[in-house]
């Protein structure tokens, strides 16, 4: 077939990676061609107006950062919009909130154009050896018509429901994955110095009842972090979780008792990003904890507990 991929950022270009590997002709498109360097690299077409490539392509699908990025690029003056649409398939991976799907499909559909949203969860070895997992939003013959490519591009998709169905899906996957991080500088303060080092405490974490394979996916990105040697170039970074998580409160509404703990995640990586360390990979949060805390030291029976202001001590 003949891709077209909208914003070649690490996952992006991960993505064209992956179809030009499986033989598909690959157009690429990003607001700053720079970006679009390895992509290039890798074989892919350069195309400098989103017309052209919504003229060139079967299928046309978009990694953006966020709802603005989204929005501008299907609807804005020179956007995916202005070219033509009738009869193309468009499938939108970006994390955002869930309307920005329903207003985009609303406006694809009154131009004979089919849309589906699928924000996939998974890290850019993911997107290169087609391991992603998709949650696909929007009616079922679209889904159909476009699961033969999603399936090249994913371990597993499902269809969760009508347009933006899927960007809530993917909000509370990665409200998990926030937590979680945080909480892993936690447990690793409060498991302390012991005979294990840090990689066979992850090890252990990973075979008790929390069985999250991302400890074994990531473990050796985490234990060089704790050694002072984080990645070079995030692959997710603290603002991007930032992002999300603001997203995940504005889905979920504003009263005082919504979410606490999305609310309190987030206060953290405001805190941690305001000092900083808004580039950090969330892989090195634990490191965070660890630097500016250390090992939790026993408190006296019947002391009280204090809560840390955020991930960095107040």
């Amino acid at each position: 077939m003949k891709i077209g991929i909208v914003g070649t950022g690490r996952m992006g270009t991960g993505i064209a990676q992956r179809l030009l590997d499986l033989g598909h002709e690959v157009l690429v498109w990003n607001r700053s061609a720079h970006k679009a360097h390895d992509a290039f690299e890798a074989g892919a077409k350069w195309t400098p107006l989103l017309g052209d490539m919504v003229r060139d392509a079967e299928v046309v699908i978009s990694f953006l950062y966020d709802n603005k990025a989204v929005e501008r690029v299907y609807l804005g003056e020179r956007g995916i919009l202005a070219g033509r649409v009738e009869g193309r398939l468009f499938i939108d991976m970006s994390t955002v909130a869930s309307n920005v799907p329903e207003n985009v499909a609303a406006a694809l559909q009154a131009r004979g154009a089919a849309f589906l949203e699928c924000p996939v969860s998974g890290s850019v070895p993911a997107a290169r050896s087609g391991t992603l997992v998709g949650f696909a939003g929007g009616p079922a013959q679209v889904y159909a018509r476009a699961l033969p490519l999603l399936k090249q591009l994913s371990r597993r998709v499902e269809l969760v429901g009508p347009y933006g169905a899927g960007a809530r899906m993917k909000l509370a996957a990665n409200l998990l994955l926030g937590v979680f991080w945080l909480t892993l500088g936690e447990a690793l303060s409060l498991a302390g110095k012991s005979a294990l080092d840090a990689s066979a405490i992850l090890d252990l974490l990973a075979d008790s009842n929390i069985g999250a394979g991302i400890l074994r996916a990531r473990k050796d990105q985490i234990v060089a972090a704790l050694n002072g040697r984080g990645p070079a170039t995030p692959d997710f970074d603290v603002d991007t979780m930032r992002k999300d998580l603001q997203y995940v409160l504005r889905e979920a509404g504003s009263g005082p008792g919504t979410l606490p703990l999305a609310r309190r995640a987030l206060e953290c990586l405001d805190r941690t990003s305001n000092e900083g360390k808004g580039r950090t990979d969330m892989v090195g949060l634990p490191a965070l904890w660890l630097e500016h805390n250390g090992p939790l030291r026993p408190a006296p029976i019947g002391a009280e507990t204090r809560a840390a202001g955020s991930i960095i001590a107040a």
